[in-house]
């Protein structure tokens, strides 16, 4: 199987250096976690990779085809995010938000054909937002938000995701459900997921594969249990000696009750 995404030897930031020497591959189906502090460069990383913030050196690969050869409505018929930022549609239903997402395959006048409307409403469908969908999207929860923009970037059939902290917000209920919605979705859609998440408790349940970052660098990649330990935690979070592991030993319980609930 090709790998959809590759990043090597990626250096990011404004004008500095924020982190140095990134090196990533991301397969179909997979969910990649970056951890790390506030601060540490993860919404800089995935703001890179989807060109909203020119990289500093390295190089990326979509499908393996270098980045620069990628053009702007190819990359968007490939690729997917969804921010933190709260955007503030007027006067547009949570349905004709999510239909925004089928943008790349109107063309110049932009008309929604009876084929990018059945997507609209699929992609609504697989996020649970039917009760939801004629409403005003000014007007819905945190959480109702939440999923209508996943919709949206399901919509857009990008076979990479980009998703910069998507619990954010949202009390645990709703976390739980985000997640179980991205996780069934990069399995049954077999798109490759990265995104960043503060919730170490969700990591184990959610990824295939974590990247450490702290102080500039990629302190560590690999499979969950190999991150989440308590001397990597301890490196990352600049924590005392021994805090890490009393840590990670008090989100393990809780972690396999997420595992159920996320996998469900």
């Amino acid at each position: 199987m090709d790998k959809v995404l590759k990043v090597y030897k990626l250096d990011v930031g404004y004008q500095k250096t924020v982190v140095a020497d990134i090196t990533l591959e991301v397969m179909p189906g997979e969910i990649v976690a970056l951890i790390g502090p506030n601060g540490a460069g993860k919404s800089t990383i995935l703001n890179t990779i989807t060109r909203q913030l020119e990289k500093l050196s390295g190089k990326i690969y979509i499908k393996e085809k270098e980045d620069k050869l990628v053009n702007g409505e190819e990359l968007s018929t490939v690729m997917s995010m969804v921010t933190t930022q709260r955007i503030k549609p007027q006067l547009m239903s949570a349905r004709e938000v999510v239909a925004t997402g089928r943008y790349p395959y109107t063309g110049r006048l932009g008309i929604l054909s009876k084929n990018d409307w059945e997507k609209v409403d699929e992609a609504i469908a697989l996020v649970d937002a039917k009760e939801v969908a004629e409403n005003d999207f000014s007007k819905l929860s945190d959480g109702q938000r939440q999923r209508i923009m996943l919709a949206r970037a399901i919509c857009q059939e990008p076979e990479i995701m980009i998703l910069d902290e998507p619990t954010s917000f949202l009390d645990i209920q709703f976390k739980v459900d985000i997640l179980s919605i991205i996780k069934r979705m990069a399995k049954r859609e077999n798109i490759a997921v990265v995104l960043s998440i503060h919730d170490l408790e969700f990591v184990e349940a959610l990824a295939d594969k974590v990247i450490a970052i702290n102080d500039g660098r990629v302190v560590a990649v690999g499979r969950p249990k190999e991150i989440i330990t308590g001397e990597i935690i301890e490196d990352i979070y600049h924590m005392q000696k021994g805090c890490g592991k009393t840590l990670i030993d008090g989100l393990r319980g809780y972690s396999d009750a997420l595992y159920k609930l996320i996998n469900r």
